[in-house]
């Protein structure tokens, strides 16, 4: 049993789906079936869905873990981690093979645009209907009404079928409904990434506010500046598994660890078998690390590891970095044979460092090349070794998916100097 102070307990939690046709049987092959046991005949097998144990997954297996009264939990993870199957079983929508969930209190949760909304009827008739839903009574929905209308922004459209509502309609109905009618948890999925910027901030102070108040909140997002500005604690998914809640600093850190080694990007090889390329490795660094995913706010690393020819002369490396569009951010160029008197190393390392707060949040790739004294290329490879600029919160104007640019520019604001009398 949980306590008086624990809102949701989770305890061996697992959920496997079966893979294969589960709802596709058509009536035909409903209607042949029940001819076929009508005259004892053996079953058409080829439109059967095959039972065998490797037809199964696990979304979810053996989770454990408790959020407490009052908590903001961010529930992290790369796509197919099992967030979404976590959710709709805390929203009763979907229930556990294996395990138990138990809830203390009224759950009001935004899993998909025009969840819990029929489509006939109109705004001001779904929103009583959620409200009947959550236990509250006409009065209670009454007192809330307005301030719902006017969140969602759809004054003009409340008595219109929620089927003639555009995504975004929905979605902030969806939310004004769940978020005002004073549910003790309150879960939001990733829907918000459907409404514009400004209802994005509004979205994130109304939770910021429900949360002040004493009410748990489960958020799940990809949007680690979000997630940094508003939840105190995660809980990380990977594989359907987790370690369990914790600060929510350590579990953005291993969301990017996790993210960096299943896109196996910021790292670039060269076959070994492979000859004539002089730049045998590309890899982006921070912390020591391999990663495709980099902290805006720290510096990191573009390591290179080159192979070169007894007879090279004097050459440069040269690295650009390219935005999503694949355009020259900066270049930077070193010496790296330098002259034939020089101590010569066949397999040097390079190592350019770029400072955090350089690049703004986005994907980036690089173009290298390897030059000789007269500027004709040795070796060039075009937009390898792709890797992504996180906001990790401490910039949240850039999580909201405005353009900012590519760049962090140095600037310094002058105000004139007061003139005298």
């Amino acid at each position: 049993m949980t306590d008086m102070t624990t809102s949701v307990q989770i305890e061996n939690l697992s959920k496997r789906y079966r893979l294969g046709l589960t709802h596709t049987t058509s009536v035909r092959d409903l209607a042949n079936g029940f001819a076929g046991r009508l005259i004892r005949r053996k079953p058409d097998t080829d439109h059967q869905p095959s039972e065998r144990k490797g037809d199964h997954f696990w979304a979810l297996k053996d989770i454990n873990f408790s959020i407490r009264e009052g908590d903001t939990v961010g529930i992290i993870g790369r796509n197919g981690a099992g967030k979404s199957t976590l959710l709709k079983i805390l929203s009763r929508i979907t229930s556990p093979t294996t395990g138990r969930v138990e809830l203390n209190g009224r759950v009001a949760s935004l899993l998909e645009v025009g969840t819990g909304f029929h489509p006939e009827l109109t705004g001001r008739e779904n929103l009583y209907l959620n409200g009947t839903i959550l236990g509250m009574t006409r009065a209670e929905v009454n007192r809330q009404f307005d301030a719902i209308v006017s969140f969602a922004g759809v004054e003009k459209f409340i008595d219109t079928p929620v089927k003639r509502y555009s995504s975004g309609m929905k979605v902030r109905l969806g939310f004004a409904v769940a978020a005002h009618l004073d549910p003790e948890i309150l879960i939001v999925d990733e829907v918000l990434a459907v409404g514009d910027l400004d209802f994005q901030r509004k979205c994130l102070g109304k939770m910021d506010d429900v949360a002040k108040s004493g009410r748990t909140i489960i958020f799940v997002s990809h949007n680690m500046a979000a997630v940094s500005q508003l939840c105190k604690t995660g809980v990380v998914l990977s594989g359907g598994t987790t370690d369990g809640v914790m600060p929510i600093s350590e579990a953005i850190d291993t969301y990017i660890r996790q993210s960096s080694v299943s896109q196996k990007d910021g790292l670039f090889l060269i076959d070994r078998d492979e000859a004539g390329s002089i730049i045998r490795e590309i890899s982006v660094q921070q912390s020591g690390a391999n990663t495709g995913v980099i902290r805006h706010d720290q510096n990191f690393d573009v390591e290179f590891s080159l192979q070169l020819p007894p007879e090279i002369g004097p050459t440069k490396l040269s690295i650009a970095v390219c935005d999503r569009f694949q355009k020259k951010i900066f270049t930077a160029i070193t010496d790296l044979a330098g002259s034939r008197n020089d101590a010569f190393d066949p397999r040097p390392v390079r190592t350019l460092n770029v400072r955090g707060r350089f690049l703004m949040p986005g994907n980036y790739s690089i173009v290298a090349g390897l030059l000789d004294s007269r500027g004709a290329i040795l070796d060039q490879h075009h937009h390898v070794c792709p890797f992504r600029i996180e906001n990790v919160g401490d910039d949240p104007i850039l999580s909201g998916g405005g353009d900012y640019g590519v760049v962090f520019g140095e600037h310094e604001w002058l105000a004139p100097s007061p003139t005298s009398c």
